[in-house]
């Protein structure tokens, strides 16, 4: 009798499928715990992460034994591509990624540049065993004898009743917590791969709100807001043009941003100086960055709850800005020198309603800057137009979209307009700030041109950021303390989701800070206000915020469920209310005094109106 050794006895036991490939998954749970979740229980993935693998493997005992190598390569490279796409997409959106965001693939080819730059070189380390394994199969002739060795069928009782009870224990992870608010905590306490079968099949957190119910009384009433008989600055800007800047992830903290004594944007900061600057505005966009904010600014709706704004809501008669100047005898357009098929935009317009679209096809694709022509081009051939539409005769309403800011913001060194100091060279910090610097030269250029030819003194002209750029779970730790030098405290949540928002009322010369806090779904009413333009017939979820002090804006997508921000700080909630976190504006001591339960309702209840009534509105034809 031939004595096996209790190496032997190691070997077989690692040599079989269902125990090598659980191995192999269990690393790949850690990575992604330590790329994503901060601290929790060391045993905690484990625990949750490797009964749903159980579950897939068991399949693969059962179904393929003939082929049983084959199905585990199969199955662990989709599991490990749910595990990559999770860690990639978290180090951009700050969220775990779900099939819904599948829609959105694409897009990926247009921001590959964006992709690989957060793409650290470890992340690939998911995919080693992948590639080695599919080597070895290829020219060792021992690795192919195992591989046929393994077409043996297990005790199909025994494989059975780990399965079922590897399903029980899934359910017994993602039951405690399926009523939670916070996606992220969610994730971590179910395991990742239960909370992508949670997404995929259990129920909506929004809670359903009859359409015929959502009305102007009923959301001034939960924002606390009254109608107001004599707003002031009412017709501020009556029968002049309007044009509305959206500057391409620009965040606050660059108005008046010195480094080394330099101006990173001196242009804004001389118009901010002269105009009416509101500090605390807040983005409020999702999955589609810039079309999103494209679409809440002119809609003072809310993003759905899955995918971009452009994609979902393109089909629908859209209420919005550019009908309702157009109503009002207002021509429209909208400038953007990338190719209009990205984010939908083509449908995205008709649904707004804009009279006119100039894309790539206007703007050509000279002096490119990522996607198209640089802002420089864009402000250049928009300034002439805008000189041309403004001798019709008519006034007119556009909005102009800047790119050469957009992540990875590697800009090309002809567009070089600073020094950066040494330390912020090969950091995203630094990449920002210098895009960031050109991008305030060019709309210096916009401006100095809308002098010259008449157009600036007889308009309203509205710029404001359209998402951040510079995401906190982007940044490296030495990023971070760049970060920190410049705020002279931690970069949180609050400061990623800044952005300035400046209005320059025609022939204004003094300007004046505005504290009150604000958001993109609150342009649409302010810029009606300012024309002279009355909403009262139009249902709209933002205020305007030169007669409002007090302001709830709901945040989805880049913050969990049941955010907000309300006048002093920014909510995120942990499994409800009671356990969430409290980030208090300028990095002051948190505390549950600056937020109320009640605005936590309220911000959950006006997502839910603002989903129901755009779900409600009648298709295009």
């Amino acid at each position: 009798m031939i004595k096996v050794t209790a190496r032997q006895r190691i070997w077989r036991l690692l040599s079989k499928p269902f125990v090598f490939f659980s191995i192999l998954m269990a690393l790949k749970i850690y990575l992604a715990r330590f790329v994503i979740f901060d601290g929790g229980h060391v045993w905690m993935p484990l625990a949750t992460g490797i009964p749903s693998v159980w579950v897939a493997f068991c399949l693969v005992e059962l179904l393929f034994h003939k082929r049983k190598l084959g199905a585990y390569l199969v199955v662990n490279l989709i599991l490990t591509t749910v595990y990559f796409a999770v860690i990639m997409y978290y180090k951009y959106f700050g969220v775990i990624v779900t099939y819904h965001a599948l829609q959105q693939v694409g897009q990926v080819t247009e921001v590959k540049s964006s992709v690989f730059s957060l793409l650290h070189p470890y992340f690939l380390l998911i995919y080693v065993d992948i590639v080695v394994l599919f080597i070895l199969l290829l020219v060792s002739r021992k690795v192919r004898a195992w591989g046929r060795s393994l077409a043996v069928r297990e005790p199909r009782s025994a494989t059975a009743a780990v399965g079922v009870l590897s399903l029980a224990m899934c359910v017994a992870s993602i039951y405690p917590y399926k009523d939670g608010m916070n996606e992220i905590l969610q994730a971590q306490n179910m395991g990742i791969l239960n909370y992508e079968a949670y997404v995929a099949f259990g129920a909506s957190k929004d809670e359903t709100i009859d359409s015929s119910k959502v009305t102007q009384e009923k959301i001034r009433e939960i924002k606390g807001n009254e109608a107001k008989a004599n707003p002031a600055y009412w017709g501020a800007a009556k029968g002049k043009n309007v044009i509305v800047i959206q500057l391409e992830a620009f965040q606050n903290f660059l108005i008046g941003l010195k480094l080394d004594g330099q101006e990173i944007t001196p242009n804004l900061n001389r118009l901010a100086s002269e105009s009416l600057y509101f500090p605390h505005f807040y983005q409020q966009v999702g999955q589609g960055n810039t079309s999103d904010a494209e679409f809440v600014v002119n809609t003072s709706f809310y993003i759905p709850q899955h995918g971009a704004a452009s994609q979902v809501y393109a089909d629908k008669e859209l209420p919005s800005m550019p009908k309702t100047f157009a109503e009002n005898g207002y021509e429209t357009a909208t400038f953007h020198t990338n190719d209009v098929i990205f984010w939908n935009r083509k449908e995205l317009y008709k649904a707004l309603g804009f009279g006119k679209y100039y894309d790539k096809t206007f703007f050509g694709e000279e002096d490119p800057v990522m996607f198209g022509a640089s802002d420089e081009v864009l402000y250049d051939k928009t300034a002439a137009k805008l000189g041309s539409m403004q001798q019709s005769g008519k006034p007119f309403y556009v909005q102009v979209i800047s790119m050469s800011g957009h992540h990875p913001f590697n800009l090309p060194e002809r567009k070089y307009k600073m020094k950066l100091p040494d330390k912020y060279e090969d950091t995203l910090v630094g990449d920002y700030i210098r895009a960031q610097n050109y991008a305030d030269f060019a709309l210096g250029q916009f401006i100095d041109k809308l002098k010259a030819n008449g157009v600036w003194d007889n308009s309203l002209v509205v710029i404001y950021g359209d998402h951040q750029g510079l995401p906190v779970y982007s940044l490296t730790k030495y990023e971070k303390r760049l970060m920190r030098e410049i705020y002279g405290r931690e970069y949180e949540a609050p400061d990623m989701l800044n952005i300035p928002l400046i209005i320059k009322l025609p022939g204004q010369t003094e300007g004046k800070v505005l504290e009150q806090t604000g958001g993109q779904s609150d342009l649409f009413p302010t810029i009606a206000n300012l024309a002279g333009i009355s909403l009262a017939n139009h249902i709209h979820f933002g205020q305007d915020i030169l007669n409002e002090t007090h302001n709830v804006l709901p945040q989805r997508y880049y913050l969990p469920s049941g955010s907000f921000i309300n006048d002093k700080a920014v909510f995120v909630p942990g499994l409800d209310f009671k356990d969430g976190v409290v980030y208090p504006f300028g990095g002051g001591e948190a505390g549950k005094d600056l937020v109320t339960e009640e605005q936590y309702k309220n911000a959950l209840e006006l997502i839910s109106m603002s989903d129901s009534y755009v779900e409600s509105l009648p298709e295009r034809k």
